[in-house]
């Protein structure tokens, strides 16, 4: 059993950036859209508070954009004195007319308020269009069985997106996931995790799409929660940057407690497709090398049940075979985000 994260507290640490994650869209369509990119132009040089002069307006007539930027600027103070309380309120009323970003960070400043029930239906809107924080809380919540059903197949999955999507947090997580769920979940969970993919690529498209038809998406029906279970762990460190596109979580230690044994050898979720796709694990010289990395990462859902390779003499290249391409390369870049190095290659 592994104790994941207090979800609550730290997320109060975190700071939401602006620079590029400032929203424009149809510049130019009526007056107050120009207003809303002259505010981008004047952050762009710094003068925030010609950049909130130029919101205001729009903010005050409705304009999802510039309602979003006053909550980021309120959010970090520039312009305007800093007020979360402000910024909650232009999110949510962004949010409430389709505003895709604010709605993401609506879900994570009500959860950052310690009012995880009103939280996580936006969060889980926001993990089903891929959203990587919001990704990195349900699988937390899956994990320990806290505002959602206790299900480790999806706790790794929704880990493992938001590992791929770099999420520093999320790969410390994914390791101590690795070393607490048996191989034929994680299996399921890499399985699920393309399927949750592909859906999220349909919920963006669809979802973007009636924005730019002027379309408002209802906000999410709140759902029944339950409380969650705190864990104690060491403080954590905000690693967000102002320049940042949108808020990235706090740094939040994985504390592992003693593991349970791991069950005998299981056959695999899903056979390997037998394509001619591989996965290049390393070149080595000496055969013992090869071996160590090989009972490394043979386990691992990426991995098992894919054939060992080794290819080439004097210097030969270790592979694991029998990939289709978009398995291939789904494996190698679930490899890197746990930091394993590899490329994927045709022969």
């Amino acid at each position: 059993m592994i104790a994941m994260v207090k979800m609550g507290s730290w997320w109060g640490r975190t700071t939401l950036g602006l620079g590029a994650g400032l929203a424009l869209a149809c510049v130019g369509a009526i007056p107050a859209r120009a207003d809303v990119k002259d505010g981008v132009d004047a952050w762009a040089r710094g003068d925030y508070d010609a950049a909130v002069a130029q919101w205001q307006g729009p903010a005050a007539n409705g304009d999802p954009d510039a309602m979003f930027n006053m909550g980021q600027a309120y959010k970090l103070g520039r312009g305007v004195p800093r007020d979360v309380a402000r910024a909650e309120d232009f999110y949510a009323r962004a949010a409430r007319k389709g505003h895709i970003r604010a709605a993401d960070n609506y879900g994570i400043l009500l959860f950052q308020t310690n009012r995880q029930t009103e939280a996580m239906p936006w969060i889980t809107a926001a993990a089903d269009r891929g959203e990587p924080r919001a990704m990195y809380i349900l699988g937390i919540a899956a994990y320990n069985g806290d505002y959602a059903p206790k299900d480790m197949v999806r706790a790794y999955a929704l880990m493992t997106r938001a590992a791929q999507a770099g999420l520093q947090q999320a790969i410390n997580s994914l390791a101590a996931m690795n070393e607490a769920i048996p191989l034929e979940q994680r299996q399921q969970g890499v399985a699920l995790a393309e399927e949750l993919d592909r859906k999220a690529v349909a919920a963006r498209s669809s979802e973007m799409g009636s924005a730019d038809l002027g379309g408002t998406k209802p906000a999410p029906a709140a759902g029944r929660a339950v409380p969650i279970r705190p864990v104690d762990l060491a403080p954590a460190q905000a690693v967000a940057t102002e320049d940042s596109q949108s808020a990235a979580p706090a740094r939040m230690p994985v504390a592992v407690a003693h593991p349970a044994p791991r069950p005998a050898a299981t056959t695999p979720a899903h056979a390997p497709s037998g394509g001619s796709w591989r996965v290049q694990l390393g070149a080595f010289g000496q055969k013992a090398n090869a071996d160590a990395l090989w009972t490394k990462v043979r386990n691992r859902p990426e991995i098992a049940g894919h054939p060992r390779l080794d290819v080439g003499s004097g210097v030969a290249r270790l592979l694991a075979g029998g990939y289709s391409e978009a398995e291939a390369n789904r494996a190698c870049a679930a490899l890197k985000a746990a930091g394993v190095s590899c490329l994927v290659t045709s022969h």
